[in-house]
């Protein structure tokens, strides 16, 4: 690994320390130097970030011997990288125990017998560390620079690894979000097998702490993002943890160039799913279609093989410019959707639309587990969580479980019928299963036979609240709900219990005196979430007036 920061061994190396000796704390030259620092006073902690070359002219280390230790092992533990003392009378000197605590430490105490001026020493220290930040940057540069020349190229990912292999001298692996392997050299193919295990074991690469330890081995590494989501992490092996932040922005150049990579090749596969959204297209509207093609497609039929058809409605947006423009914002689309359900493990055939995408969710699975929601679960979490601003404000129906592809045009429907209901605010649920007695009004509704029956069970109810501006249809359904409870009926409905029974009068007269037997209640139950329905739809307006 090239060595572009200044280190305590660089600076005993410079002119103007031709004059130090190095006391103590020899194992320690290796230690990186951010800035030097003149201490002359008995409390510093505040003053200490770390990284600091400490200039004194020996104060504290005039001091009793305990708080000489003390001083040392502070400065240590704060992170300073050397001391250097300034010792021109020769009557001091520096106590054996303190040097002993020093090369226990690796901390190295630099010693000046002479009187030097410090604003010296300052300046040289903080010109060669201004120069090498710049020298960093330029380093910077040229290695992004080359990293994006390579991810031109053909096997542009191995290439980006074997040049950060060349320059850390260090494994460099990639574990993507598809099983294709990248690791330079090629004795890393253990390593990238252990990494992918671990990764897979702890949930995926999402969330993974910035240093890994495997096989007695430590990896530094940095997340490969594509549009919304993580498509990979880059790892470089470390003998030890990177000291500066500079060696991280490399690791992000080099895996910003292979998400580069990574965009380009998924974006080219995506143009060539016109066949697939064709078919997807052709089968939720019902067309024929040649069966050839859509074994094509489609996943290989088997036993296990299920689907479900996942639907998303996104909120009108102002037309494109182009149809150029559009194509490749639905090519995005189709793509960052496709990633997601397959890190799920799910096989999608995909369309996309304007405001719509139409997701057919192949997934294996034994016949008892088929119609289980929760595989969908952490997938939902995920697309709620999606920073993909093209999806904020997106409504989603999931249909129910089917094998035969004979059904997909029946599945689509019944995912367009959950977003429906979501929009018309009568249910919260994503899965047709939990649409509940509305999947019977539903029905109902497309027979042209729901307006009808609210008419027949509550138009006589509805028509005398119109006519007397009376709340009956309201306290009916309160007393549904309460089941009959007129204690809790009156106080949901804030009216006296006189009141109420004077109501429940009306309404024998209106609905007959059983309305509430078992058979008459469910049927009542079932018209007063019909009207809601057709309320919400605005097509209680079209019931039949007496």
């Amino acid at each position: 690994m090239k060595n572009i920061e200044l280190t305590v061994r660089d600076v005993l190396e410079r002119e103007s320390f031709q004059k130090a000796r190095l006391a103590a704390g020899a194992s320690g030259l290796s230690r990186k130097i951010r800035w030097s620092h003149i201490l002359e006073v008995r409390e510093f902690e505040s003053l200490i970030n770390g990284g600091e070359l400490i200039l004194t002219t020996g104060i504290s280390m005039a001091l009793d011997l305990e708080t000489q230790l003390y001083y040392i092992g502070k400065l240590n533990e704060l992170g300073a990288s050397a001391l250097c003392i300034e010792l021109a009378d020769s009557s001091k000197q520096i106590a054996p125990e303190v040097l002993k605590l020093a090369d226990n430490l690796g901390f190295p105490i630099i010693v000046f017998e002479e009187v030097i001026r410090f604003v010296d020493i300052t300046h040289d220290l903080h010109t060669a560390l201004i120069n090498r930040h710049h020298k960093m940057i330029s380093e910077l540069d040229r290695l992004s620079g080359r990293f994006i020349e390579l991810s031109l190229t053909s096997n542009g990912i191995l290439k980006i690894l074997q040049e950060l292999h060349e320059y850390f001298r260090r494994e460099a692996i990639f574990i993507s979000d598809r099983p294709a392997p990248y690791f330079y050299p090629s004795e890393a193919k253990h390593s990238e097998s252990l990494l992918r295990s671990r990764l897979e074991a702890e949930g995926g690469l999402e969330d993974t702490e910035r240093y890994v330890e495997i096989a007695d081995r430590r990896y530094a590494n940095v997340p490969v993002r594509g549009p919304g989501q993580v498509w990979g992490r880059l790892f470089l092996g470390m003998d030890e943890p990177l000291q500066d932040d500079f060696y991280f922005l490399i690791l992000d150049r080099a895996g910003l160039a292979i998400s580069q990579v990574l965009l380009r090749n998924r974006t080219i596969e995506e143009r060539k799913q016109n066949l697939e959204d064709k078919v997807v297209r052709n089968l939720i509207t019902g067309r024929r279609m040649d069966p050839e093609t859509i074994r094509a497609v489609l996943p290989a039929r088997g036993k296990n093989m299920y689907y479900r058809v996942f639907t998303i409605h996104m909120p009108e947006i102002p037309p494109f410019p182009s149809q150029d423009l559009l194509e490749e914002e639905l090519v995005q689309r189709a793509l960052l959707i496709r990633s997601l359900f397959q890190r799920h493990g799910f096989f999608p055939a995909i369309t996309s639309g304007e405001n719509e995408l139409i997701v057919i969710a192949f997934f294996i699975s034994e016949e008892q587990q088929s119609r289980r929601d929760d595989r969908f679960r952490p997938l939902i979490r995920e697309f709620l969580n999606m920073p993909a601003p093209q999806f904020e404000g997106s409504r989603f129906g999931i249909g129910k479980t089917y094998q035969d592809i004979a059904y997909i045009r029946r599945a689509y429907r019944e995912s367009e019928d959950v977003i429906r209901l979501q929009e018309e605010g009568i249910t919260e649920s994503v899965f047709y299963e939990g649409l509940g007695i509305h999947r019977l009004l539903l029905l109902l509704k497309r027979s042209g036979e729901l307006e009808t029956y609210v008419d027949d069970y509550l138009g006589a109810l509805l028509e005398h609240d119109a006519r007397h501006d009376s709340r009956l249809f309201e306290t009916l359904v309160v007393y549904l709900e309460c089941g009959g409870v007129k204690k809790e009926a009156a106080e949901r409905l804030f009216i006296v219990r006189q009141t109420l029974y004077h109501r429940i009068g009306k309404l024998e007269v209106l609905l007959g005196t059983d309305f509430m037997e078992p058979d008459n209640r469910l049927a009542l139950e079932v018209a007063v979430q019909a009207y809601r329905m057709l309320e919400q739809s605005g097509a209680e307006k079209l019931l039949p007036v007496h």
